[in-house]
């Protein structure tokens, strides 16, 4: 008896018979159709279904339709079908992988496949809809020999072409419809195992076993699981691949027709780098192919089960090499293909760091991700003889451990153009930046544009980008202080950015600092002189960051006009003489013979008002005469009564209250300092000034033809006054205690002699009665401590 052989040279692929169903349903379509986002495509080696989860949370489920009914998918009867569920937690979705081969699917002459699913949602409430898919794909024509690695199972798919005669032809592919419909046998199956005894058997009872082999218009689908108790696993190059060698044969009438299908897939799981996805897979060598007339036709690569050639695989970033062992393909986590998904992981500080303005956990970004899916590697290889092209394709879902991608910031502030410039780093081209919270006054990115802030986001590479912000010194967020360093600005910036598309938040924080050395609050030189106090200072570069003050009132040209002082400012030097007796002196220790007289100038911040320095001079002068109108309510005069009255006695002299005595006195002058509210001292007040009035009183001595008589009436009287604005005694009429926020304003009334019955005393009004009428000012050539007296002198 004569046998013919018909071996195939295919490479790996896994056919899925469908010889066991389970159980036929039927199928109706659900009335309201859920709103479930769904994509299908017609990939290189399969079709792709991909449905979104819902809000649910609850994964959809699949059912296979043909004209006999629909079949679950579940997770045994996919691998036997040639159907992977597959779920994408990172984008939210579930994909269904269907072979071109698989069990319910429509074929047409192997060129156009027609699949139809149902698919089934849970809504949160509990209840489940469902919708039905279908699509048709049109694929080139197949290679003689596919080997198709998928992740739940292997399939091999071999052309039922024989190189004889035609009539054998028709014989084999009766052979096969016959074995398939009737299992008779003439069909057998071989399954062979490296150092093992063959076993034959029939499809039916390699079916049970979990090998599947199914029949289309002119392919012969062999498929199986991984594991399987037939199965080899060899060692190539220190890489793992599972290899199965199954032939199918028959007897008709004088030939036997033998079918060799043989599937080896890699077991390696892949490897990350840290920059790239490593994967490799044995070459197609022996029991594929006998001898060494192998040689390559080429070796692509794609993302998502679209394989491109060589060219667009360099384009893209991925990477294969070839070896004599192996053949190894590589991706970059930053190629633009694949899944990318960033987290946030949040960690407690311990202890807790204060990082004021703000005392925050510390959030950083650890989840960059990437998910390089349905990474496809295809392969083609023909042998010298000329026998045919075999095709081995490759299909491994690999991911990345968590990739820790934090942002940093780098300070590239210039003291020179006194503006901040922070940079924020290694941001991911999925997430943006939302807001900037400067020195805790959070402000939206939109809102910064329009205050005048500038943020720019720059490119960094292929896939990250960066931030920069711009924040002058001057900013009215930004802390300034005044150290013996120098002028030191601080910015504690808190950026929030937001992960797309879930727009789930994290935060980072940059702090900033810039010292001015030469940016000290200005300081006066002093000296003392005879007539007064005079200061000097040399301009500064920034000088205009303070307002020079005197008490409340800020120094121009204007202020010194009216006060007396003498105000010298060219290009280089800042000049201030300042006249003893002036506004703004403050007088301490007076006596007959000397007081002292302290003058302060303050350099204040021109933005906040607030004083950052001071300049005070402290100086002893001789006492003459004066008038002192002090801020805690305290008149200290020094007078020369025998200027008028040549004869007055000095030690003779009382105020109103003649219980009130000279605190000092010599020839010619007496010192009283008493307090405003003592001594018998009057006051009047108008709508806008309090005025404080006593008396100095000259006692004479008369002489009788018996003897001398000293009385008490005054034939002598000068009049003394202190003048301040109501506006800084409100005080004086809730607890009587007095408080002033600057010196009165003193007048002395030449001493004058007032008959007895024509003395008119001062009106004492302790709540005014006249607010409606006209205040009088005091008169402008008053001076504290001067001579020169109005004209409103009492008659005479």
């Amino acid at each position: 008896m004569a046998f013919g052989f018909f071996s195939g040279e295919l490479l790996l692929l896994c056919a899925v018979a469908c010889a066991l169903r389970d159980s036929k349903n039927t199928w109706q379509q659900s009335s309201r159709l859920p709103q479930v986002p769904t994509e299908v495509e017609c990939k290189a080696h399969s079709l792709f279904l991909s449905v979104d989860i819902p809000a649910s949370g609850r994964e959809p489920r699949f059912e296979a339709i043909d004209a006999t009914g629909a079949y679950p998918v579940t997770e045994s009867y996919g691998a036997q079908c040639g159907y992977t569920y597959s779920v994408q937690p990172m984008l939210g979705r579930v994909d269904l992988r269907a072979s071109y081969f698989s069990c319910h699917t429509g074929n047409q002459n192997d060129e156009v496949f027609t699949f139809m699913f149902g698919v089934f949602v849970m809504d949160e409430s509990g209840k489940e809809s469902f919708f039905n898919v279908s699509k048709t794909c049109s694929v080139p024509p197949l290679s003689p020999r596919v080997v198709t690695c998928e992740e739940n199972y292997m399939e091999v798919s071999v052309r039922t072409d024989l190189p004889t005669a035609g009539s054998i032809k028709e014989d084999f592919s009766a052979a096969l419809a016959v074995a398939q419909s009737s299992a008779v046998e003439a069909w057998q199956v071989m399954l062979q195992q490296e150092g093992q005894q063959s076993e034959v058997m029939s499809i039916e009872d390699a079916a049970t076993l979990g090998y599947f082999i199914m029949v289309t218009p002119g392919r012969l689908v062999f498929r199986t699981t991984f594991g399987q108790r037939h199965a080899s696993v060899k060692m190539v190059d220190g890489g793992a691949a599972e290899v199965i060698q199954a032939t199918v044969f028959f007897r008709r009438n004088w030939m036997v027709v033998m079918v060799d299908l043989v599937a080896a897939c890699s077991l390696d799981k892949g490897s990350f780098d840290g920059y790239r996805l490593h994967w490799r897979t044995p070459p197609v060598r022996t029991p594929l192919v006998v001898g060494p007339s192998l040689r390559r036709e080429y070796i692509g690569m794609g993302v998502d089960g679209e394989v491109v050639d060589e060219r667009a695989v360099k384009d893209r970033g991925y990477y294969v090499t070839v070896g004599e062992e192996t053949v190894g393909s590589s991706i970059s986590s930053a190629a633009g293909s694949g899944i990318r998904k960033h987290n946030v992981v949040r960690q407690m500080a311990t202890p807790p760091v204060p990082r004021p303005p703000f005392s925050v956990n510390r959030e950083s970004v650890r989840g960059y991700s990437v998910a390089v899916g349905k990474e496809t590697v295809g392969s083609s290889f023909s042998s010298a003889a000329g026998t045919g092209i075999q095709k081995h394709n490759v299909v491994r879902q690999m991911a990345t451990p968590p990739v820790p991608r934090p942002p940093f910031s780098v300070n590239q502030t210039t003291l020179e153009e006194r503006v901040f410039q922070v940079f924020l780093g290694n941001i991911p081209s999925d997430v943006e930046l939302v807001s900037v919270e400067l020195n805790g006054q959070e402000i939206s990115v939109s809102t910064a544009a329009q205050m005048g802030y500038s943020i720019t986001r720059v490119s960094e590479g292929k896939d990250t980008f960066a931030y920069i912000i711009r924040v002058p010194f001057d900013d009215q967020f930004v802390v300034k202080q005044y150290t013996s360093a120098g002028f030191e600005y601080s910015l504690e910036i808190k950026w929030t950015l937001n992960i797309r598309p879930q727009m789930e938040a994290y935060y980072h924080y940059s702090s900033v600092s810039a010292l001015i050395v030469d940016a000290l609050p200005p300081v006066f030189d002093s000296m003392c002189t005879d007539s007064g106090i005079s200061f000097m200072k040399d301009h500064q570069q920034y000088d205009y960051l303070w307002d020079i003050a005197i008490g409340s009132y800020t120094l121009t040209p204007q202020l010194a006009s009216e006060r007396g002082y003498i105000l010298t400012n060219d290009s280089t030097t800042l000049k201030l003489a300042v006249p003893l007796f002036t506004i703004g002196y403050v007088y301490e220790d007076i006596t007959l013979q000397q007081f002292y007289g302290t003058f302060e100038l303050l350099a204040r911040n021109a933005k906040t008002l607030e004083i950052e320095q001071s300049s005070a001079k402290r100086c002893l002068f001789q006492t003459t005469e004066l008038l002192v109108c002090s801020t805690e309510g305290v008149m200290s005069v020094v007078a020369d009564i025998t200027k008028v009255v040549p004869s007055a006695d000095p030690a003779r002299t009382t105020l109103l209250d003649i219980n009130c005595r000279p605190q000092e006195t010599d020839e010619t002058r007496v010192l009283f300092s008493f307090g405003l509210n003592t001594c018998g001292t009057r006051f009047q007040i108008d709508q806008q000034y309090v005025t404080y009035e006593n008396e100095i009183i000259f006692h004479e001595m008369y002489s009788t033809d018996s003897r001398p008589v000293i009385t008490r009436d005054a034939a002598y009287r000068m009049t003394m006054r202190c003048i301040y604005p109501v506006r800084d005694t409100e005080s004086l009429f809730v607890d009587r205690k007095f408080r002033a926020e600057t010196p009165g304003i003193g007048q002395i009334k030449d001493p004058v002699k007032v008959p007895p019955q024509m003395l008119k005393p001062m009106q004492t009004v302790t709540k005014p009665s006249f607010w409606g009428s006209v205040a009088r000012k005091p008169a402008e050539h008053a001076r504290v401590g001067q001579w020169s007296a109005p004209l409103d002198k009492y008659a005479q």
